[in-house]
């Protein structure tokens, strides 16, 4: 399956992280992904669930640069993929308070690759490295100095311009909100409270909407009905299929599915629904 889910664990129990993870292994879905926020620390928590499962590939969706050196970011990197041998991959990103961010991006992943652990070498195979790349110069980037990208928070025209961009060797794992409630007004509700959120806290995911050709007045009072629908899928379980379907054709490698107002149910039922 080239579809993953897409979660936050920030106020997950451990409990419940172990049984999500056994969840989604159970059901088919090749991947794992989990965003670090303000809660449990990334390397750390992939450890977790990757010793909660046995095939599962677990993803960090994203590590953050601000949270660790760069040589504490690759020595748990390579723990990670000695132990867990081809079921972990490191998605960085983030930002750098007061710095450039290509440059310091670039900074950063210099000093992972020229780390000093000679009680630890690098792992085969390597675990591949995914940075958070939205803009042209990020996506450049992450072409020259990563395996590919994980775009959050995009249409599938991004991602044909990130396809075209990375090239046809990277690695493309984009992620997707969708909203699987029945009810309309529901779901558009949901996905409306998440486009908003985001809207009005995230200036680089403004910037990256404005380079798509949203307009301010679909990034105001929330984000426009145009901006809710292009971002989150919802409106019955055929849109969500399609969807998914719109990003692997525009070029994605893998589809990581963030499941808006979850319910028991959702993940088996989204797993009905992979193209």
């Amino acid at each position: 399956m080239n579809v993953g889910i897409w979660q936050f664990f920030e106020d997950a129990p451990i409990g419940e992280l172990r049984e999500t993870a056994a969840e989604v292994e159970e059901l088919g879905f090749d991947t794992l992904w989990f965003g670090e926020y303000a809660g449990r620390e990334a390397f750390t928590q992939a450890a977790l669930i990757l010793a909660a499962t046995s095939r599962l590939t677990v993803a960090t969706g994203i590590a953050r640069f601000d949270r660790r050196a760069p040589i504490t970011a690759e020595a748990a990197t390579r723990a990670l993929g000695e132990a867990y041998p081809g079921r972990f991959t490191v998605g960085l990103g983030g930002h750098f308070p007061g710095a450039r961010p290509i440059s310091a991006m670039r900074e950063y992943l210099a000093g992972m690759d020229a780390a000093e652990l000679p009680g630890l070498p690098p792992p085969a195979p390597r675990p591949r490295r995914l940075l958070a790349a939205l803009g042209p110069r990020a996506l450049d980037l992450a072409a020259e100095r990563a395996d590919g990208a994980h775009p959050y928070f995009v249409p599938p025209e991004h991602t044909a311009v990130a396809r075209e961009r990375l090239g046809p060797g990277k690695y493309l794992a984009v992620e997707q909100a969708v909203v699987l409630d029945a009810s309309p007004e529901a779901a558009r509700e949901a996905a409306r409270e998440h486009v908003g959120t985001y809207v009005k806290l995230a200036p680089h995911h403004q910037a990256n909407l404005r380079r798509l050709g949203f307009t301010d007045e679909d990034l105001a009072d929330g984000g426009s009905d145009r901006l809710v629908e292009a971002l989150v899928a919802f409106g019955g379980e055929q849109r969500v299929t399609d969807r998914i379907r719109a990003h692997l054709d525009a070029g994605a490698d893998h589809v990581c599915v963030q499941v808006l107002a979850r319910t028991k149910d959702s993940y088996r039922q989204l797993s009905t629904l992979v193209p």
